[in-house]
């Protein structure tokens, strides 16, 4: 092929120590190049730049170091050594949303080439097709490392990018080793990056620097080192003075040194030698973080000279480095479960690495929901937003649950110590009524963030004790101190509720009736909200009784009966609207009335809509806790309607998916005329107000939430508690699991279902749309179910409620 590696062109190549390209890093591995120094500042017009917006939601893969704790705690003293505190994501071929610090605050945007070739300049973004692999797999091909090598073929044939992405477990610093093949003459790639620095796209700072391109807001800086020196580089405001604008007209033209003294959106750019047929660029890409500009640009050039294989190796946990092969060996359970899925185990493995990725390193044992701002690219990056990177400890149980079932019982320890951060006591953050309950979301640290009072969220750290004791992790002195510092008060807020008062939260709440069911959105009795206090109140019970706490045990038992004695009478209609459908249990009613046809609250833009019309799945729950039987009347015909393919689409809910080798798949939305989702009619974006592209929120009622994979996971249970075979699950909802992952085995909140338009995306059926992806709950499902299958029973089960209740399975 005789291609050749180009080293440094251009007029700087004389100036450098060692002018980079993988010849060069590999002969002086301690040579960093250094930009040319222009000279006289030229300062880029346009302040503030464009207004920005966070990154496209449905990411192929998520990463960050694998870090030992320490005592149940993250800790340089730890056997894998410094913490790295830098996570990041990819989505359509490039490297998105890079965290440093807190695994919310977002320091970049993206970062893409662009090809400048004869009558064209081409984003990979939009013009290639995208690949993707793991660096790092087993012989079966299951990944054992969040390390990436993606492909972007330019859809002309006229070049392809190879990149390998990874962070430096000892540093704070992110890699992305980069290949550019040219297919044609004359192609001359620039890399762009779009920071985010401080968690804003506004604010922000940058300069091209004597190593690099610097970008600060504060006292948050990035650095981006380069192994090979370009030609040139540009700093500017997006959509003035940026390298997007510039390469309008298909040339370089800009070289600005500095934004100046007006922050805003700012992006940099840096050029590289120009590439003919058979030629290559190799570059190592290395951005560093500090809390100056020094101690961030010492971060990329100290990774860069340390080099590519000796940071990746350290990553994966090759040899003497502890890293994600360690982490991956650890997990006991993990073979078992891959025996029973259909994929050879890919899902599983990828499920196992999404979960411990998705964990501060401040906060240790704060899982948060996932790595991503849904329907990001039409929301405002103004000011700082968490979006789903933050606490919600109902997916956080999900989690929990799942580390426990692949053999994880440390992380799933270190999280249910973390709780005690987001449960409401005293004063603290302001509060000023009752406590015991635990916020709706909370950022890692434990400040609230949505502060309506949600059941099942008061319930599942109850249940998560109970586990964690019943499986033999938590010690009896342990128990006891949990009790004392967190559980007994969330026990005694199912059993009596009381008046919240916090930010703007004024409300009396009486259990089982609940400000906020497990959707979010709607106020009264639910069956899955009251399924979880129901087997929260029993948890907290049989925790009691461990403990010699008799008369609090009664109470809790108590309580529990009081709220079944309402799950039927309360939430099972006798006279639903669905003539072949009658009787079924309600999503969630205001009062104990379920035949008065009343209205839930308009929430997505659909108006106030009959209660006795929205279908909904929760009853599952009551299934899967030991509360109702699998085959109990009210069960059985809920199940029927839930099923029902012929129902009309606004309220259908059950939808089908035929998959390469023609095998058909289910999957279910959450309820009928659910509206977080992309428009019907205009294919916006989530809260764009229907018209594509918008920034903002505003909801509109061609709203449709889409099919969530996580829901065929739980029919996936309720068929195990009902008798099917382990390869029947396997065949009809392991697989399904399997089916809706992306190419990167990222399971998405929601995957399109066929109905209305797709928007920009084109979105097939059954892939993954623009929401929260990968979603960590998602994820945990399946490993829970892998378990369930492994084991013929529902692994999060709880017999002690069945007991009570007398279910029998």
């Amino acid at each position: 092929m005789n291609k050749k590696v180009l080293a440094c062109g251009g007029f700087l190549a004389a100036s450098l120590i060692g002018c980079g390209g993988r010849e060069n890093a590999d002969t002086l591995p301690h040579a960093t190049p250094k930009m040319h120094p222009q000279a006289e500042v030229m300062v880029s017009p346009g302040a503030p730049g464009d207004t920005p917006t966070w990154a496209y939601s449905g990411k192929t893969g998520i990463g960050t170091s694998y870090e030992a704790y320490l005592n149940g705690q993250y800790s340089d003293e730890a056997n894998t050594g410094l913490v790295s505190k830098v996570w990041f994501s990819i989505a359509d071929g490039v490297l998105t949303e890079s965290m440093w610090g807190l695994i919310h605050h977002a320091q970049l945007k993206d970062l893409q080439f662009a090809i400048i070739g004869d009558g064209f300049v081409d984003f990979e973004v939009d013009a290639s097709q995208h690949s993707q692999n793991y660096l790092f797999e087993d012989a079966a091909g299951r990944p054992l490392a969040p390390a990436y090598q993606l492909i972007n073929r330019d859809i002309n044939g006229q070049y392809s990018i190879e990149k390998h992405l990874f962070t430096d477990p000892n540093r704070q610093a992110l890699w992305q080793r980069s290949i550019v093949t040219a297919k044609s003459d004359g192609l001359t790639p620039i890399l762009i990056a779009n920071p985010h620095i401080a968690n804003t796209g506004f604010g922000d700072f940058a300069k091209v620097s004597h190593s690099g391109l610097s970008f600060n807001e504060g006292d948050t800086h990035m650095h981006v080192a380069f192994s090979v020196t370009p030609i040139s580089a540009s700093v500017g405001f997006k959509g003035v003075s940026g390298a997007y604008t510039d390469l309008q007209d298909g040339t370089i033209d800009w070289a600005y040194t500095e934004t100046g003294p007006v922050s805003g959106n700012v992006i940099g750019s840096a050029a590289f030698a120009t590439l003919n047929t058979r030629e290559q660029l190799r570059i190592d890409t290395v951005l560093g973080f500090g809390n100056t500009e020094a101690e961030a640009r010492e971060q990329a050039t100290a990774s860069l000279r340390q080099g590519y294989e000796a940071v990746l190796a350290a990553y994966n946990g090759v040899g003497a480095d502890i890293g994600w092969q360690d982490y991956m060996a650890s997990l006991e359970n993990l073979p078992q479960l891959t025996e029973q899925a259909t994929d050879a185990g890919k899902l599983a493995h990828a499920s196992a690495l999404v979960l411990k990725v998705q964990e501060d390193k401040t906060h240790a044992g704060a899982l948060i929901a996932s790595l991503s701002n849904p329907w990001g690219d039409t929301v405002s990056a103004v000011a700082p937003a968490t979006g789903y990177k933050a606490v919600w400890p109902r997916d956080f149980y999900q989690c929990a649950m799942a580390f426990l079932a692949m053999g994880d019982a440390e992380t799933a320890k270190v999280a249910f110590e973390y709780l005690e951060k987001i449960q409401v006591k005293g004063t603290k953050h302001g509060n000023r009524g009752a406590g015991g309950w635990f916020y709706q979301k909370a950022e890692v640290d434990g400040s609230p963030e949505w502060t309506s009072v949600q059941l099942d969220q008061v319930a599942m750290p109850l249940m998560l004790g109970w586990q964690l004791w019943d499986k033999g992790h938590l010690s009896k002195q342990e128990l006891a101190q949990d009790y004392t510092d967190v559980l007994k008060a969330a026990a005694e807020f199912l059993v009596t509720g009381g008046t919240v008062n916090i930010d703007w939260n004024h409300t009396t709440i009486k259990p089982p009736y609940t400000q906020q069911e497990r959707w979010e959105e709607q106020m009264g009795y639910s069956p899955s909200t009251t399924a979880a206090v129901i087997a929260g109140l029993v948890s907290a019970a049989e925790i009691a009784k461990v403990l010699g706490y008799v008369t609090d045990a009664e109470r809790y038992l108590a309580a529990a009966d009081i709220s079944y004695e309402l799950i039927d009478s309360a939430m099972f209609t006798s006279s639903g609207i669905f003539p072949n459908h009658p009787k079924h249990y309600l999503r969630a009613t205001q009062n104990r009335d379920p035949n008065d046809n009343a209205k839930l609250q308009d929430r997505n833009g659909r108006g106030e809509l009959n209660e006795l019309e929205i279908i909904d799945g929760g009853f599952l729950e009551l299934v899967r806790y030991g509360v109702k039987g699998a085959n109990s009347p009210e069960i059985i015909n809920s199940l029927a309607l839930l099923d029902d393919v012929s129902l009309p689409v606004p309220v259908r809910i059950h939808y089908r998916f035929t998959d390469e080798h023609q095998r058909v798949f289910s999957g279910w939305r959450r309820y009928g005329h659910d509206g977080y989702g992309e428009d019907v009619v205009s294919g916006a974006n989530y809260g764009s107000g229907g018209v594509v592209g918008q920034i903002g929120s505003t909801m509109s009622p061609g709203q449709r939430g889409r099919v969530w994979p996580f829901l065929t996971g739980e029919r996936g249970h309720y068929a195990i508690t009902a008798g099917s075979s382990a390869d029947k699950v396997r065949q009809q909802f392991v697989a399904a699991m399997e089916y809706f992952a992306n190419p990167g085995l990222m399971l998405p909140e929601q995957v399109w279902d066929g109905v209305g338009k797709t928007g920009s995306r084109n979105y097939q059926l059954g892939e993954g749309n623009n929401s929260a992806t990968p979603l960590a709950w998602a994820h945990a499902e399946y490993l829970k179910l892998l378990r369930s299958v492994q084991d013929g029973t529902t692994y999060d089960s709880y017999p002690a409620v069945a007991e009570r209740y007398q279910v029998k399975h």
